[in-house]
């Protein structure tokens, strides 16, 4: 189970103009830029906008332009030009005379959120990582597809490398199989129709039938566990997450010779998953 996470250029002349053809102008020499005052830096209408924004972030109930000019300190002919062009570009809407956020702001306000909750989750993952001494995995099954959203490890524990698609593999490794449990008898069909079973490592289930078997024999809030059917030298165990409609699941890989302990840190990961869900919930919905 490998992380699957995510210099300028030098610059050009223009387009048909060699570099060798650039006129060379002479420049006085400019000050050094640590002497240069801070507000030589900064764009006076980039702020005034942004002051804007959040004041009328801070009225639920839209404001005038009159008075978030008051309240921002500016001249209503700057307030109006810098209103209309929040409005122009779809971060203010204006609706009977007042103006409130509109949709690009609120895009940018849900993309802050969903990286704070993303942030939330690997800050958490790592906590346990280092608690309990393994590699620590997040996994949804969303769209038809197993995917794997965050992985903590270390170098002295590494994460399982990813040798064979976890998507199509989901029969052989705890993850996929945790995930696969959650699923309706439909649901469950339909993904081994698109991702059939195939044995990856001698000790990988034989045949769809034989897992359908296994995941219905599966008991609800109970680790998954297997060993050494995806990679050999490793064992994994998975513990099942209900994420509103959603599959999910928290994973951990031990090497095969510490496998004896296997069961007891996926019990150890589901104590401190207890613990810590009820602060996580929205946050693992990422």
């Amino acid at each position: 189970m490998a992380t699957v996470d995510t210099a300028p250029s030098d610059p050009c002349p223009p387009l048909g103009r060699p570099r060798s053809a650039v006129p060379q102008v002479p420049r006085q020499a400019s000050p050094n830029p640590a002497e240069q005052p801070q507000s030589a830096t900064l764009i006076g209408s980039v702020q005034r906008a942004m002051r804007l924004l959040e004041c009328v972030a801070g009225h639920e109930y839209g404001a005038p332009a009159k008075q978030l000019a008051r309240e921002t300190g500016l001249a209503l002919p700057t307030a109006y030009h810098l209103l209309r062009t929040l409005v122009h570009e779809g971060y203010l809407r204006r609706d009977k005379g007042l103006f409130f956020l509109g949709e690009a702001a609120l895009r940018l306000s849900s993309s802050a959120a969903q990286q704070k909750r993303r942030s939330t989750v690997a800050d958490t993952l790592a906590q346990w990582r280092d608690v309990i001494g393994v590699p620590v995995y997040y996994a949804q099954y969303r769209d038809g597809e197993i995917e794997v959203m965050c992985v903590s490890d270390t170098p002295g524990n590494p994460a399982v490398e990813e040798w064979a698609d976890f998507r199509e593999t989901g029969h052989a490794h705890a993850i996929g199989q945790c995930l696969l449990s959650q699923l309706d008898d439909e649901a469950r069909r339909d993904h081994l129709d698109r991702h059939p079973v195939q044995a990856l490592t001698p000790y990988t289930v034989r045949d769809s039938r034989a897992l359908l078997r296994r995941l219905e024999q599966t008991r609800r809030m109970e680790p998954v566990t297997e060993r050494q059917e995806y990679a050999l030298g490793t064992v994994c165990a998975a513990v099942p997450i209900t994420v509103g409609t959603t599959a999910a699941t928290m994973a951990i890989s031990l090497p095969a010779h510490q496998a004896d302990r296997l069961l007891s840190a996926a019990r150890q990961l589901q104590d401190e998953m207890g613990r810590l869900l009820g602060s996580l919930a929205i946050s693992i919905s990422i």
